[in-house]
């Protein structure tokens, strides 16, 4: 009789390890990073490559571990009611229902669940292939399951076999990169890194151009000494050049080049500014920064020019401009810094240029301003307002009051834009 108890004993003990054991495996293998297993398979880790191949078929995944976690809890669960109902009658089927209701829940549950989650990786991999050998058992059993299952849904129209995640891999991603930030794993500046890498492709050159109004151009017409003064005082090493008409962009010429033949001769009057130049290059001001980033790298050119559908000047961008709007601003002596183009006045209140894109300005504050009708944030007022504003108007859109505050025709040179504080809201995260 005690060597029926100690067996028995002994085969409850052993049931309730399987279930712990299948327990911390689903948690594991589904909690566990499939990145993380994707850089292991990569480096050869063969258990890693368990772990892949038991992550591409889910559904085999959790049939089968639930159907070996019930079978051992069941087969615990009515060993220790066979064993209390000899000793203690009709009321062990009471006393077992209360002891083996805390064993599961505790044992085989809770315990090794919050394990398996606090060490996702490590408990994934060494489980891996015992868990491969137990579900290879276990499937034909499984299939029969899954089979009956599908039908079952089928017939109640709940058949998710179609059922599809439709977030693409970018929006992966970007939610990644936003929950790691918002719980503080990723500051801000590489949260706005990784988020421009992956808007390259939506970014078209015309959001992140030089409007013409700022390009600094010279007339091919001028004198020469005039020429080269003009060329030596700016502050960029490329410079268009243009004839009869400042749209009529005629050539580019690289500082470098003018300087040094500057050092190779004395005087200038045999200087041939066009044969210095090199051809304009100009692109649609639809073409998307990624593809221009290619463009530019391909042509081992650094500055197009931006024109329209029509053929009409917009502005130009430079290599520098596309890289700036991945890692934010390079600031050298010569730049004009994008925080020049903002000047805070108190608190929430912002004195900004109208010329400053909204995608800077975004980026620079934290804000949300959309930036798929306009690309400035003068552009943004006049297309919500629908009418040219004059000074002092005052316009309130997006939980933010914008004020006209200095204009140049129909040009918005500065606006004040203040933050509306909402009663609601605030504090929803917590």
């Amino acid at each position: 009789m005690e060597y029926h108890i100690i067996i028995t004993l002994v085969a409850i003990f052993v049931c309730n390890l399987l279930a712990a054991f299948f327990s911390a495996a689903e948690t594991a293998i589904t909690a566990v990073s499939r990145a993380r297993i994707y850089h292991l398979i990569i480096e050869g880790d063969k258990n890693a490559l368990t772990v892949g191949n038991l992550r591409k078929n889910k559904e085999r995944l959790i049939g089968g571990i639930m159907l070996a976690n019930n079978s051992v809890n069941i087969l615990a669960s009515a060993l220790a009611t066979e064993l209390a109902i000899r000793h203690w009658g009709d009321n062990g089927v009471l006393y077992v229902t209360f002891i083996m209701t805390v064993v599961v829940v505790i044992f085989g549950e809770v315990l090794p669940k919050t394990y398996a989650i606090q060490n996702s990786e490590r408990t994934a991999l060494k489980i891996a292939p015992f868990l491969d050998w137990v579900l290879k058992i276990l499937n034909p059993i499984n299939l029969g399951l899954q089979f009956i299952v599908r039908n079952i849904l089928r017939l109640t129209g709940l058949d998710n076999s179609k059922n599809e995640s439709a977030s693409s891999a970018s929006d992966v991603i970007r939610g990644t990169i936003e929950l790691h930030h918002h719980e503080g794993r990723v500051v801000k500046h590489d949260r706005d890194m990784l988020g421009s890498i992956l808007d390259m492709q939506e970014i078209e050159v015309g959001e992140i151009m030089a409007h013409r109004v700022n390009m600094e151009t010279v007339d091919i017409d001028l004198p020469t000494e005039q020429i080269v003064n003009l060329v030596i005082n700016s502050n960029h090493s490329r410079i268009p050049f243009w004839q009869g008409d400042s749209d009529n962009i005629i050539g580019i010429l690289h500082v470098k080049r003018l300087i040094q033949y500057l050092r190779e001769h004395d005087n200038i009057d045999s200087l041939a500014i066009r044969n210095m130049m090199i051809e304009p290059w100009f692109i649609p001001d639809t073409t998307n920064i990624n593809a221009q980033l290619h463009e530019f790298r391909n042509r081992h050119q650094y500055l197009a020019i931006v024109i329209d559908e029509y053929g009409v000047l917009q502005g130009l961008v430079t290599l520098e401009d596309i890289i700036e709007e991945i890692v934010g601003r390079i600031d050298d002596k010569h730049d004009k810094q994008i925080a020049n183009q903002i000047e805070h006045q108190g608190e929430n209140t912002y004195i900004v240029n109208g010329s400053m894109t909204i995608r800077d300005l975004n980026r620079e504050q934290g804000w949300d301003l959309p930036d798929e009708e306009a690309s400035t944030i003068a552009g943004l007022v006049i297309n919500e307002a629908r009418l040219i504003p004059e000074i002092g108007e005052i316009f309130e859109f997006y939980n933010m009051r914008f004020t006209i505050i200095d204009k140049k025709a129909n040009q918005i040179m500065k606006l004040k834009i203040e933050e509306i504080q909402s009663d609601l809201g605030d504090n929803i995260d917590s």
